[in-house]
């Protein structure tokens, strides 16, 4: 039986980039970490040592330091798609790109009431990311968010699921709902300021996690993806991937003690994870005898 090379790709992981944009009067920080990977022809590097054509990986993290240096990084969404092209033409061997960046972000602090203009500290609630990946001709593009923790005390449930031997976990209509959002959106068409989109695709997610009763993770997922393809119509579809980071309420009985919805035990593992993707979709034409144009003719 013949034996052969069906698939390859290579790239460079973890670059950590941070750009300060330094103006008279304030300084801007962006903090990213890049993953570049190209796949191609690549086959005569693994089955006969021949590295010809082959963009060196450290060739690769020189690149994205120094088209940084050169552009402007206002959204990570036009910088990703800058780099895929760039790095799609670098050889004839490559035949598509993929670009992941995650911003790490940094909220600015305050000096007697107002934004320092150079002092921040790390984190406001999730990290952004942007992915694009195509050639030099088609590039497409999408965006997410990372590690974004929230967490409701009431409000939310786990009731009439299977219940067999082996099912110890007692239902309830009140407990903790608590997990860490990490989501990906694809445009069909890039918006007008992906900033403000990013923004706004978070600010809907929010909204809509704490706006309901929640029976399940499952049902709190398509309400907030349904919520953001409502509000943004250029997101063709919206993937979540939602760890339920388990509360459970601890056992004060044996001590004595009430414990009325007040003292949880917080576990890390194992826990359940919900992952699902709500996307637009078409009416198919009906296909009648006669063919689709005959369907789709009005009837009298």
């Amino acid at each position: 039986m013949p034996i052969a090379l069906t698939q390859s790709s290579y790239g460079k992981s973890d670059i950590r980039l941070v750009k300060v944009t330094r103006r008279p009067d304030v300084h801007n920080v962006c903090d990213l970490t890049i993953d570049v990977g190209l796949e191609g022809d690549f086959a005569k590097a693994h089955t006969a040592g021949d590295n010809t054509g082959l963009l060196a990986t450290d060739t690769m993290r020189n690149t994205v330091y120094a088209l940084a240096q050169a552009e402007p990084i206002d959204n990570i969404e036009p910088f990703a798609v800058r780099l895929v092209e760039h790095f799609a033409g670098a050889s004839p061997m490559v035949t598509r790109a993929r670009v992941s960046i995650v911003e790490h972000s940094w909220t600015r602090l305050e000096a007697d009431g107002s934004p320092h203009p150079h002092a921040f500290q790390r984190g406001n609630g999730g990290n952004r990311v942007a992915m694009a990946y195509g050639n030099s001709v088609d590039v497409r593009v999408e965006a997410g968010i990372d590690d974004l923790l929230v967490l409701r005390t009431t409000g939310s449930g786990w009731e009439g699921y299977v219940n067999d031997r082996y099912t110890s976990l007692p239902e309830t209509s009140d407990r903790i709902l608590a997990t860490a959002i990490s989501t990906r959106w694809t445009y069909g068409a890039p918006p007008e300021d992906f900033g403000q989109a990013w923004h706004q695709v978070r600010r809907v997610i929010l909204e809509a996690f704490g706006d309901h009763y929640s029976p399940s993770v499952q049902f709190t997922l398509h309400r907030m993806g349904k919520a953001v393809l409502e509000a943004r119509p250029e997101i063709e579809r919206i993937h979540f991937s939602l760890p339920n980071i388990h509360h459970l309420l601890y056992d004060l009985e044996r001590f004595g003690l009430d414990n009325d919805n007040e003292i949880f035990q917080a576990t890390t593992e194992p826990y359940g994870l919900i992952e699902g993707t709500i996307e637009r979709t078409r009416d198919p034409v009906p296909i009648a005898a006669n063919g689709p144009a005959a369907a789709a003719a009005p009837q009298t």
